[in-house]
C-alpha cells in the first residue's frame, strides 16, 4: 500500500514531529519516578494468551506496582488499534491508547498520519535496522510464522499445507484469527495462502489468497468467525489459521483435550514482524516510554520467548548465553522454519491495500 495522500494539516503535523529528536532512554530513576506519577499505562489489544502477554503484563506490574495496567479491548486488530489513536486524539481519560502492538505494514502509515510519537529504548542498538524506523517512531518486537491449529479429534487427516484445505472433508471447517479488513494476523494468513497458490510470487500473492479463500468460502469450507482457542476446542471452527505461537500456547492449553496438532505449512510459510509504538498523543508518556523499556529489556524479551514468540533481541540474547536452557527445548525445532519467508515492507503495504480493500467484493464472507 502508498502511504496515503497527506492533507497540509497532516503534512505540517508530520514535519513537526519529525523535527523532533527522537527521545532516547533518560535516566531510569527519572523515568521510573514520572512514570509512577502518571500511576497509570493503558495498553490496546492484548490478548493474554498472545505471545505470552499474561505473564509479560504481570511482569511489568509486579516490577512497577504504583503503575496500574488499564486494557482495552484485548481482541482488537492492528487497524482497530490504529483508530483507537485517531479517535481519542483530544482524550486523556481512560479510552485512550498510550500505546499500541500493531503489524510492521501499519507503521509507517502511523508514523506519515503523525499517530505516533519517537523514543529509543536502551536497547535500541539490539534491534536489527531492518526492523524499526530510524528516526525511533516505531520498532519491532516479535516475530512468528502463520500455521495451522488443528482439533485432530474432529479433523481426521491434518491439512499439511494451504492447497489441502480445499478438500471437501473440510466443510466449515476453516475459520481465520480475525477479520481480515483489519486485523494483521488474518491479512498475513490471505497473503501466505496466496503466496503458496501463486508458487511464491509476491507480486501475485494478494490477488491468488482472495481468490483461495474464494474459493474457501464457495465450497463452504470457510466459517465466518474469528478463530480463537475456545471454538477450535468445541470444534465449532476445528481449523484455525493463526501466527504458531498463538497455536503453541493454545494447544499447551488444551493439555490433551481436544488433542490439538500446530502445522507449519509446506509452502507459503509467512513470518511476521509486530512492531510497537508510542501514541503521539498518550495522556501517560512516561509510563508508556518506562512499559517500552520493559518490553525491550532482557526479561520482557524472555517473557514473550516464553509465550513461543521468537523476541526481535533474540540473537542477542542467545549470544549473551541469556536464554534459559529449558525455555529453549520448549521451542520448536529451528528446521521447521527453514523456508520462512520475511515480506518486505513494500511487499506488506501493497498486499494490505488489496486485500483489505477487495475482501468484501471478491470474498464476500462478513468476518466477525
Amino acid at each position: 500500500m502508498n502511504l496515503k495522500k497527506l492533507s497540509i494539516a497532516s503534512v505540517s503535523a508530520v514535519a513537526l514531529i519529525a523535527s523532533i529528536a527522537p527521545t532516547y532512554a533518560a535516566s531510569m530513576d527519572d523515568l521510573v519516578a514520572a512514570a509512577k506519577k502518571e500511576g497509570q499505562l493503558t495498553v490496546i489489544a492484548l490478548p493474554h494468551d498472545w505471545c505470552g502477554y499474561a505473564g509479560v503484563i504481570d511482569g511489568f506490574k509486579k516490577k512497577y506496582p504504583e503503575i496500574t495496567v488499564n486494557e482495552l479491548n484485548p481482541d482488537a486488530g492492528s487497524g482497530d488499534e490504529i483508530e483507537a489513536i485517531k479517535a481519542n486524539k483530544g482524550n486523556t481519560g481512560p479510552q485512550a491508547p498510550d500505546v499500541i502492538d500493531v503489524g510492521l505494514s501499519f507503521g509507517p502509515t502511523a508514523k506519515a498520519d503523525g499517530l505516533i510519537q519517537p523514543y529509543k529504548v536502551s536497547t535500541w542498538d539490539q534491534i536489527p535496522a531492518s526492523a524499526k524506523d530510524a528516526d525511533g517512531f516505531w520498532y519491532g518486537d516479535y516475530y512468528g510464522v502463520l500455521s495451522m491449529l488443528v482439533n485432530a479429534d474432529i479433523v481426521k487427516t491434518v491439512p499439511k499445507d494451504w492447497a489441502d484445505l480445499q478438500a471437501d472433508e473440510y466443510k466449515n471447517a476453516v475459520a481465520l484469527a480475525g477479520d481480515p479488513r483489519v486485523a494483521n494476523q488474518a491479512i498475513q494468513a490471505v497473503y501466505a495462502a496466496g503466496l503458496s497458490a501463486s508458487g511464491g510470487d509476491a507480486s501475485k500473492a494478494a490477488a491468488a489468497g482472495l481468490d483461495f479463500f474464494k474459493k474457501l468460502n464457495g465450497k463452504g469450507n470457510f466459517v465466518p468467525v474469528i478463530g480463537k482457542a475456545a471454538p477450535l476446542a468445541q470444534g465449532a471452527t476445528p481449523i484455525v489459521l493463526t501466527w504458531d505461537y498463538n497455536a503453541l500456547a493454545w494447544r499447551d492449553g488444551f493439555s490433551g483435550n481436544p488433542k490439538a496438532e500446530v502445522v507449519i505449512p509446506a509452502s507459503g510459510v509467512v513470518a511476521g514482524v509486530y512492531i510497537q509504538a508510542i501514541s503521539a498523543f498518550a495522556p501517560h508518556p512516561n509510563s508508556a516510554k518506562l512499559w517500552m523499556e520493559y518490553l525491550y529489556s532482557d526479561e520482557g524479551q524472555l517473557g514473550w520467548l516464553a509465550g513461543y514468540c521468537h523476541p526481535i533481541r533474540f540473537d542477542a540474547l542467545a549470544k549473551a548465553g541469556s536464554i534459559p536452557a529449558d525455555l529453549l527445548k520448549k521451542l520448536p525445532d529451528p528446521a521447521l522454519y527453514a523456508k520462512a519467508v520475511f515480506p518486505t515492507l513494500d511487499e506488506q503495504n501493497a498486499s494490505k491495500e488489496v486485500i483489505t480493500k477487495q475482501w468484501d467484493s471478491v470474498v464476500g464472507a462478513n468476518v466477525q
